[in-house]
């Protein structure tokens, strides 16, 4: 485990995103893979109000101006920030006066015990270095797995689970906008984001088209890397692993959403039992954040 956790890393020393022709879209200077909810269609014909979600890719190279039109344009009182500690601490989400920053690591432990030191000196290597890794662990059958287990060790696990509900918890008492973010805002952020939107009553398109919408934010990433993997001669199961962890696995993701639903019955059931958050919630969360 510990060989492969450093992979995480990668994402935050990739080249920038680029931006997706999808309306939603917010034009942050310093934070990637940014895009406003509001818009989305949800139960009962109504839409999610604009300006009061983000999902997002970590703070930490946020700009003056990024800052300004948080606390602006979308009157931001909450973070909440999914990375584990080796991860924050190696890039911190820059301190908005004002907004309270919550960390609520949803990655499993069996994902970051290589990081049970609480190092992350490892972060100061080339990122030159940090690509040749990730090629080399695109070849690896256990690192592949690893990359096909992750989403369903997500859902599953305990402890991510009770912390997903006390995010959607926040997300119902908070006094203004709220973001979301992991490193890259694409896996543990797309998973809040799907239990929001669920929680919404948003159906089962809407939540995977807008996770989709990371692979259009990192698809230059993507393509770099899958022309080395192509090159040195691999082949379906390394380029998925490249594409699963650049941008996101759609079908490892509606696997997990299908598990979701075998396992509990429904995406509400799950909400429920698993995360906490009953029917008077959702009510209660569709009540402020839709129109």
């Amino acid at each position: 485990m510990k060989h492969i956790i450093p992979i995480l890393f990668i994402l935050m020393i990739l080249p920038s995103c680029t931006k997706s022709a999808e309306d939603r879209t917010i034009p942050f200077e310093g934070i990637e893979n940014a895009r406003d909810l509001g818009g989305l269609k949800v139960a009962g014909g109504k839409t999610i109000k604009p300006a009061m979600l983000i999902r997002s890719g970590h703070l930490g190279a946020a700009t003056d101006a990024d800052v300004a039109l948080l606390k602006e344009r979308f009157a931001l009182s909450d973070v909440f920030d999914f990375r584990f500690d080796a991860e924050a601490g190696a890039d911190p989400d820059r301190v908005i006066e004002g907004v309270n920053n919550t960390r609520l690591s949803t990655l499993p432990q069996a994902f970051i015990g290589g990081f049970s030191s609480g190092r992350a000196d490892t972060v100061e290597t080339k990122a030159s270095d940090f690509v040749a890794k990730l090629v080399q662990y695109s070849f690896n059958p256990r690192a592949q797995e690893l990359g096909r287990r992750m989403y369903p060790a997500i859902v599953m696990d305990p402890t991510s689970q009770k912390r997903y509900g006390e995010f959607l918890r926040g997300v119902l008492s908070a006094k203004g906008g709220v973001l979301w973010h992991c490193s890259q805002g694409k896996d543990r952020a797309g998973w809040a984001t799907a239990f929001v939107l669920a929680a919404l009553g948003a159906d089962r398109r809407t939540i995977v088209d807008d996770f989709n919408l990371s692979n259009v934010s990192y698809a230059s990433a993507v393509e770099k890397l899958s022309e080395q993997v192509t090159e040195m001669g691999g082949g379906e199961n390394e380029l998925s692993f490249i594409r699963s962890m650049i941008g996101v696995s759609v079908e490892n993701f509606e696997s997990a959403l299908d598990l979701i639903d075998e396992s509990y019955g429904s995406m509400d059931a799950y909400l429920e039992k698993a995360l906490g958050f009953g029917p008077e919630d959702r009510a209660a969360l569709r009540k402020k954040l839709c129109k």
